[in-house]
């Protein structure tokens, strides 16, 4: 394996020792025993994924994904980051889930779009990604089990919960398997140069979120709104006058460059996104439970509920609502609560409730995300 080492000077001169041949020389030596260590692991994690389909163990294992991944960090000496470390961990275990059995993990589309994006760092490149174009269809196809997993938004740190994937919930039954936190950040792309942009597409929440920066930068531009931002990028790779705002990774598969990047208003742009399926997660002791339910018809049952929960000494960290489309004004309640539901006060806190509910819901338990991808 030739290294890739950036920074090379000019060759030296003839009969000049090249001050870089001995470090070359052991980076050479270093990936030939790195691919040998990886084949050997690679051997290993064939041997397992027989004993799994063996035993009808699933084949994406958020707690063990979760710890493997804290043991690797908290053994890093570095220099490499963490956070490089994690993304090459990642890519390790999306290549083991292709050798163990190829997952079909379904997201929101179109190709590029930053669902898109989230996968990748989620579930790694190997893994066979589903563009579905609603966030319906990634319900329907776990629910059919035609993917094994699907990949949905479900709140942002500015914009707030994703209705769709609420109501999603309400009509599927499936079960939330795991979360992943992806930082947000918005490019501005283009393949003309800045002060040729009179067009600027993008979805209209993405302008929301750009709003300051470009009434600074643009200010005189059309703000064209599109289904998709992703569908923005590939529409202004041939245009002389139009920019898109989308991901990086929009950019690179449609061939459109960036431009400027981060240009999003409030920096911590984060958004949540849950892995669903139909399988349970096992506790790590760091874990959330998702709860859905429709509130008896009494003065004070929501109060009640939220009392249960507070009477067992569990954290809500996230409350929602949508309409329950079966009568008019009423609704159906999201609640996350810090504990999985096999710890006791859990178990307890959900019997409780139910006595205040028409209808109770436990969406999942799963690992809580502890790092930003």
């Amino acid at each position: 394996m030739q290294s890739n080492d950036a920074g090379d000077g000019p060759p030296g001169q003839a009969g000049t020792p090249d001050p870089l041949g001995p470090l070359r020389q052991r980076i050479d030596e270093l990936d030939h025993r790195l691919l040998e260590v990886l084949s050997e692991r690679a051997r290993l994690v064939m041997e397992i994924g027989r004993t799994k389909a063996t035993a009808g163990i699933p084949i994406y294992v958020p707690h063990r994904e979760k710890a493997l991944l804290e043991k690797v960090l908290k053994a890093n000496p570095g220099p490499l980051t963490n956070r490089t470390i994690e993304a090459i961990f990642r890519e390790l275990m999306s290549g083991s889930f292709a050798l163990e059995l190829p997952l079909r993990i379904g997201f929101l589309g179109p190709a590029g779009s930053f669902s898109h994006l989230a996968a990748v760092r989620h579930f790694g490149s190997t893994v066979e990604l589903i563009d579905l174009h609603e966030i319906d269809h990634v319900f329907q196809e776990v629910a059919a089990k035609r993917c094994q997993y699907g990949l949905v938004p479900y709140e942002n740190s500015i914009g707030g919960g994703i209705t769709d994937t609420l109501d999603a919930f309400q009509s599927h039954d499936v079960t939330i398997y795991a979360e992943s936190l992806v930082e947000v950040n918005h490019t501005l792309l283009a393949n003309c140069a800045p002060d040729r942009i009179r067009r600027i597409l993008s979805k209209p929440q993405i302008f929301g979120q750009c709003r300051q920066w470009l009434l600074r930068h643009y200010p005189e531009a059309e703000l064209v709104p599109t289904a998709s931002s992703s569908l923005a990028v590939k529409s202004v790779a041939d245009q002389p006058d139009a920019a898109a705002i989308g991901s990086t990774l929009a950019g690179e598969l449609y061939g459109v460059n960036p431009i400027f990047e981060r240009i999003q208003d409030k920096a911590n742009n984060i958004t949540r996104f849950l892995v669903i399926g139909r399988d349970r997660a096992q506790r790590t002791g760091q874990d959330k439970t998702s709860v859905m339910f429709v509130t008896a018809h009494k003065p004070g049952a929501l109060v009640d509920v939220l009392g249960v929960f507070r009477d067992n000494a569990i954290n809500l960290s996230h409350i929602e609502k949508r309409p329950s489309g079966r009568t008019n004004w009423e609704y159906t309640f999201f609640i996350d609560c810090e504990a999985h539901r096999d710890d006791p006060s859990m178990g307890k806190a959900v019997e409780e409730a139910r006595a205040h509910c028409v209808a109770l819901t436990v969406l999942g338990s799963y690992p809580r995300a502890e790092r930003i991808l």
